[in-house]
């Protein structure tokens, strides 16, 4: 009996092998195939890794090679001609370019340059967005009227924009230029009781209230500068 026993668990055994094996010859491609994706797919994260590395890199050394040149007109050139392939660098890039196209005197260049920022890809991130709209305003100031000036900065000052409250300091700054000084000295009283104002710019508003013949009221502790 126990040899009958063991005859039939060989023969079992045998039978399981035997098909296995034919599993194997059947299905065994997919096995291969998978584990061909899955190394193929690990070779080409790499390679793409790699790839943003390198990009990254020649970013940032054509950055510092375009603001290192010894006059600003060369750095405006070179800004100027300097093209990335990540959308977040070139905001970088144009960033500069405006800041060196207003060292050079060149405001209308630098407002146009920094409103193809603030009205570039959807993808780019707002912020980017907000700081280049509010810096274009700033830039050719003296050539723009207070007007459009004016309507520019309301759209940055509304509740919840990011750069609300310097929006709100330049708009008392236009109250003052149009001659409006209790208009300038009412917005910037509004302005340092904003519980989100910052110690610097409560300071300035505050300093230009009294020289203005005013007296600032009394605010709430503040935000500390970033």
């Amino acid at each position: 009996m126990s040899n009958t026993d063991s005859f039939i668990e060989e023969v079992t055994e045998e039978v399981r092998r035997d098909r296995l094996f034919g599993l194997i010859r059947r299905y065994g491609w997919i096995a291969v195939v998978a584990v061909i994706a899955i190394v193929g797919a690990a070779a080409f994260n790499e390679y793409q890794k790699s790839k943003a590395r390198a990009a990254a890199q020649n970013t940032g050394d054509a950055l510092i090679g375009a603001v290192s040149a010894s006059d600003a007109e060369t750095r405006v050139s070179d800004l100027s001609a300097l093209t990335t392939e990540s959308p977040d660098a070139q905001v970088v890039a144009d960033m500069l370019l405006a800041t060196h196209q207003i060292e050079v005197g060149s405001g209308a260049d630098a407002a146009q340059t920094l409103n193809g920022i603030s009205t570039s890809a959807p993808d780019t991130p707002e912020i980017y967005r907000q700081i280049a709209a509010f810096k274009a305003v700033l830039a050719n100031a003296k050539e723009t009227p207070i007007a459009e000036r004016r309507l520019a900065l309301e759209a940055l000052a509304g509740a919840g924009m990011p750069l609300a409250l310097p929006a709100q300091e330049q708009l008392a700054l236009l109250s003052l230029e149009e001659g409006d000084v209790e208009g300038a000295i009412t917005q910037l009283q509004a302005l340092i009781q904003d519980a989100a104002v910052t110690s610097g710019l409560r300071n300035r508003a505050s300093q230009l209230i009294v020289a203005l013949g005013g007296t600032p009221a009394n605010t709430a502790p503040v935000l500390a500068d970033q």
